[in-house]
């Protein structure tokens, strides 16, 4: 191994939060210059209404990863920080579940295969089988897991031996119609990301377009959340919206909902692989 090799650069980001006080962004500054960080990028959010204080840091340096959490170690101590430290770029390794509908997954999977989107896909799941020959395409294996009510709990069971088995870091639901129990929600808290073909808090249920275009509506969108017991509740990560109007068709609203959908949910796992969305509560921060 030669000098050069020896000495290259390494990328982290570092996320935090904790009680706001003084002095946290000149400890959490000293603490990476003492490891020999250069900070490529720095983001800070006091809450005060919850007095909580939330910071992404990029750094480069040439220190180890074990190192560097040795330097953080003391400032972590004497600010009671939440904190992670995560490898810049590193692929975060996500298990798509789908049923039928192809639109998001098979953008997810596009942009994981052009390099635009930094996860692994180890596997897909579905609890049907017309996406078999999209995971084959892209050379990802295929897990058909059916789900009854009688059946349900066992193939929960399934698909959390799945997740510790492959070593899953992200679930996305990339229109996975089917309501994940209590117990799988708080299983995959933080970690489950699930895309709403609406607008919450509007037209949850069946055929959303269709209510809204019963409805009138100027506006329809999606919303990518976080899994949580609370159906279709979670903290919300990323919405878009787009103008309709009475000329469209419900076919037309339909179809122009797809996009978005794909788009939102493609946008909120980028930036949770990316580590830039901290949970505040029911809430989020989103550093862009």
């Amino acid at each position: 191994m030669n000098s050069r090799t020896q000495h290259a650069s390494n990328g982290f980001v570092l996320t935090l939060s904790c009680a706001d006080r003084p002095g946290i962004v000149h400890a959490v500054a000293g603490a990476l210059l003492e490891a020999g960080c250069n900070i490529t990028d720095s983001q800070q959010y006091g809450n005060p209404d919850t007095g909580t204080f939330f910071m992404r840091v990029a750094v480069e340096t040439t220190t180890t990863f074990t190192r560097l959490r040795e330097h953080l170690d003391s400032v972590a101590g004497q600010f009671a920080l939440n904190w992670q430290l995560h490898r810049a770029g590193a692929p975060v390794r996500t298990l798509i579940l789908a049923s039928k509908a192809a639109h998001c997954i098979n953008d997810l999977l596009f942009l994981q295969r052009s390099g635009t989107l930094p996860i692994e896909i180890p596997a897909i799941v579905s609890n049907h089988r017309d996406l078999e020959p999209l995971a084959d395409f892209y050379g990802i294996p295929f897990y058909y897991i059916p789900v009854t009510p009688e059946t349900k709990a066992h193939a929960e069971d399934q698909l959390l031996e799945l997740v510790t088995r492959l070593d899953v870091e992200l679930v996305v639901l990339a229109r996975y119609m089917q309501v994940l129990s209590d117990k799988l929600c708080r299983h995959l808290e933080g970690r489950a990301i699930n895309i709403h073909h609406s607008f919450l808090p509007s037209f949850k249920g069946a055929k959303p377009y269709h209510q809204a275009h019963a409805r009138g509506v100027k506006i329809i969108g999606a919303t990518a959340h976080y899994v949580t017991a609370a159906l279709d509740e979670g903290p919300i990560i990323e919405q878009e919206v787009i103008r309709v109007d009475h000329g469209h068709s419900v076919e037309k609203f339909v179809s122009m909902g797809r996009a978005v959908e794909a788009r939102t949910l493609a946008q909120a796992v980028q930036w949770h692989a990316e580590h830039r969305v901290l949970l505040d509560g029911h809430r989020t921060v989103v550093f862009d």
